[in-house]
């Protein structure tokens, strides 16, 4: 393989018509040129250059070779422009994960603002709740968990960096007419007589924090209608079919009519956290994604009631 090095000498000296001038213009020694002009005619096997009076004159093969050079050379800029924009975040693709209640709050305002900074990034948003096991690891997820262990073991395979974003406690939304309704805050056993709304669709570790709070406060709920995500719960406790219980996260657009309380006695809570794989983690785009997660975490508080 040709070096590129000594095709852009060869360039330079058919440009400027002398082998002092390209030295000039590459800011090398004309015997360093000379040199590097004699190795690509021994590796090429072909006579580029010869002398003519006291000057030199590229052969014509020396002239079709400079040329393509040329071609190559421009190529090869085009690539180190594209590694620089790689770099940069400006061109690419990253990957984002999320679940629901989550891609409603955060994800509209951090795609926005990656896209405003990085236009040529291309943006897979994948559901998790949709996701199938054949589904390739995402660059950034955006997860729930428990605490420190559960955080232990999505970080313990060294291959992803883990950032927690949000305590979220849990809330019950009841109807304006409820006799709970102006209630500060609520005793998760004052719950145990009521018809409870279900809303997770995985029964997964959202609804295990439930019932683990609930065991805690000695009652297991009565779940009487089952539907598969938050919205949908909250138009039946609307309807006055009975009271649901969700993280608050997920009460960022309550519905005229019902109200968001806080539990205590205990507090049911579930933690936020952002993996990043250690493959994009100096990514400037991947970098910038989690500081937008942190800004819209940190931002004024959500609608609840």
């Amino acid at each position: 393989m040709l070096d590129v090095h000594r095709l852009r000498v060869l360039r330079t000296v058919v440009a400027t018509g002398s082998v002092g001038a390209a030295a000039t213009t590459l800011g090398y020694t004309p015997s360093a040129v000379s040199q590097h002009l004699a190795t690509l005619q021994r590796e090429t096997g072909l006579l580029l250059i010869e002398r003519k009076g006291r000057g030199i004159e590229p052969t014509a093969a020396g002239r079709t070779l400079a040329d393509e050079a040329g071609r190559v050379l421009e190529s090869l800029s085009g690539i180190e422009g594209v590694v620089g924009d790689l770099r940069a975040g400006r061109v690419g693709r990253l990957s984002i994960s999320y679940f629901a209640s989550a891609g409603a709050a955060w994800i509209p305002p951090v795609v926005a603002g990656l896209m405003q900074e990085f236009p040529d990034l291309r943006l897979d948003l994948r559901l998790i709740e949709l996701l199938g096991d054949e589904h390739p690891d995402p660059d950034i997820e955006i997860f729930v968990g428990g605490a420190a262990e559960h955080l232990r073991e999505s970080a313990g395979n060294g291959q992803s960096t883990v950032h927690h974003l949000l305590d979220d406690p849990y809330v019950v939304v009841v109807r304006v007419d409820h006799p709970l309704a102006g209630e500060p805050h609520v005793a998760l056993g004052e719950l145990a007589p009521e018809r409870w709304v279900d809303n997770d669709f995985n029964r997964g570790f959202c609804r295990q924090v439930i019932l683990d709070a609930c065991t805690e406060a000695g009652f297991t709920p009565d779940f009487r209608i089952e539907t598969h995500d938050y919205p949908t719960a909250i138009s039946f406790v609307a309807a006055g079919v009975g009271v649901t219980v969700l993280p608050s996260l997920g009460t960022a657009q309550l519905p005229v009519g019902v109200v968001a309380i806080p539990l205590v006695s205990p507090t049911p809570v579930r933690h936020v956290y952002v993996a990043v794989k250690a493959s994009v983690e100096h990514h400037p785009a991947a970098r910038r994604a989690v500081d937008l997660l942190r800004e819209r975490v940190s931002a004024p508080a959500r609608v609840g009631a």
